[in-house]
């Protein structure tokens, strides 16, 4: 796996991502955060990516069966404080990462590959 520039990404990198990973499941799971107007336990965490310095952790999410997913990902953006506090907690790091929420479209694009296979084998 490489980032965009096409540095590979280290260890800790992948290790650190993915303890934040299961941090943010288990806020969203036991809803810790109280996020207002929204259920965080429907919330999947597919994946977080770290950058290279571990300063910023680009955490890719998506609301139970999809539906309602930007609006999801705009109250996550504007209560991310609310998250970073309660990661804080959580997880022991000298700087704990900035927290951006981002749609995982994984799904949809795999999705979308299945049914390109099955059209090409009628």
């Amino acid at each position: 796996m490489a980032d965009r520039i096409g540095k590979p990404v280290s260890q800790r990198q992948l290790r650190v991502g993915e303890m934040i990973k299961q941090s943010l499941s288990m806020i969203f799971i036991r809803n810790e955060a109280k996020v207002p107007n929204l259920e965080t336990n429907t919330i999947t965490v597919t994946e977080v990516r770290m950058s290279p310095d571990l300063k910023i952790a680009k955490a890719y999410v998506l609301p139970l069966g999809g539906k309602d997913a930007e609006e999801t990902i705009n109250i996550l953006k504007e209560y991310s404080f609310l998250i970073r506090k309660i990661l804080s907690q959580k997880v022991v790091m000298k700087f704990l990462p900035k927290l951006l929420f981002r749609k995982d479209e994984s799904f949809e694009y795999a999705e979308k590959i299945e049914n390109l296979i099955k059209q090409t084998n009628k």
